[in-house]
């Protein structure tokens, strides 16, 4: 292998790339990058088995081949080169070699035919804008659980609703659904994408402003565009079926602010228990919106909010963490809250916005 590409390209990408290696004892090669030189391109390629990865960056290849080396000490290199030239890379006796202007570096190569291979999934495949994607993962993940007792919620679950789109989590206290329109999409009755795996998927195509191929099957699903290729495993397991739980009516509603329901939810963590629990009080005929904790150690605060409310009276406690969460994917500047009862779970949505809508379970009190 040898040739020669642009410092700035191959350094983004190595720092997309080492993220996505395993940091593995027993099978050491999964620590490092595959470099691949082929046509006009050179490619890089991760893996820890769950994910896997592999980006193109354009290059005047002089001579194909490819060498394994340590994902972290090529990071290590690139990160600490700052000239905006071009470096040249060769493998030599299975090391590699990088050269600019100002340095020589000889790396240690890995047997690379030890280097596992990333599948080409085949399977129902559909193209979304990365910017919808990410705005549909972005919307719901954060509820779902970090634990892996119960993988089929350890996840972001994906299925679609006539021409939505629809992406699901839940960790059983709270639950996050956002629909986005998509045109000729297949029917999709399910894709568990793992928890710990989407973190990589927002983080490498966060910035992406192009079309995306999604293609997947019952064991593995694909994302790739331009110059990037990312697979992951999927969960094999069923999502619980979480519309039983969406209360199809409510005997309260209210309509506040988002500004004012987050600073007073702010206050009221100050003072609230070891539960994080913070109670609700609503009273449509006295006008009342009021949030109120308590802490022994510390004291206790309440908090009365503007607001548009009807129905019945309700009283609630909740985890302001929770609720705290679900206000990145709201957009508008008022949130609705419904309740149909003290031991129902509330519904929040943005006003106008029937997209999202996010669910908590009230806390016994």
């Amino acid at each position: 292998m040898k040739l020669e590409c642009k410092i700035e390209e191959i350094k983004n990408k190595i720092s997309q790339v080492e993220r996505i290696t395993g940091k593995n004892l027993t099978l050491p090669i999964l620590n490092s990058i595959l470099l691949i030189a082929s046509g006009k391109y050179l490619k890089l390629r991760s893996t820890n088995l769950s994910l896997g990865i592999e980006v193109e960056i354009p290059a005047k290849i002089e001579k194909e081949g490819l060498v394994a080396v340590s994902g972290s000490i090529l990071q290590g290199i690139f990160s600490n080169v700052f000239q905006n030239e071009n470096v040249f890379l060769e493998s030599i006796d299975g090391n590699l070699s990088i050269r600019t202007k100002k340095s020589k570096i000889k790396l240690k190569g890995q047997t690379h035919e030890d280097f596992p291979t990333i599948p080409r999934v085949v399977g129902t495949s559909f193209e979304i804008e990365s910017k919808k994607l990410i705005d549909g993962i972005k919307s719901v993940y954060y509820s779902s659980s970090v634990s892996d007792v119960k993988p089929e919620i350890s996840s972001v679950f994906i299925h679609t609703n006539e021409d939505n789109l629809v992406f699901v989590s839940t960790d059983s206290f709270r639950l996050a659904e956002k629909k986005i329109k998509v045109k000729g999409l297949p029917e999709i009755g399910g894709i568990l994408i793992p928890y710990k795996n989407i973190s990589e998927i927002l983080r490498v195509f966060g910035e992406s402003n192009s079309l995306i191929k999604v293609c997947f099957n019952k064991n593995q699903i694909s994302f790739s565009s331009d110059d990037v290729y990312l697979t992951s495993r999927v969960i094999d397991g069923v999502f619980p079926d979480y519309r039983q739980i969406i209360p199809k009516s409510s005997t309260t509603n209210a309509v506040v602010l988002k500004q004012d329901l987050l600073n007073a939810l702010k206050i009221s963590n100050i003072f609230s228990d070891k539960f994080n629990q913070v109670n609700l009080k609503i009273s449509p005929e006295e006008k009342i919106f009021e949030l109120s904790s308590a802490n022994n150690d510390i004291g206790e605060n309440k908090t009365y909010l503007d607001a548009a409310i009807t129905g019945e009276n309700i009283e609630l406690g909740f985890n302001y963490k929770y609720f705290l969460d679900c206000f990145q994917s709201i957009t508008t500047d008022s949130a609705s809250i419904k309740f149909s009862g003290a031991s129902s779970p509330l519904v929040v949505s943005p006003v106008s916005d029937s997209s999202f809508l996010y669910l908590i379970m009230p806390m016994n009190r």
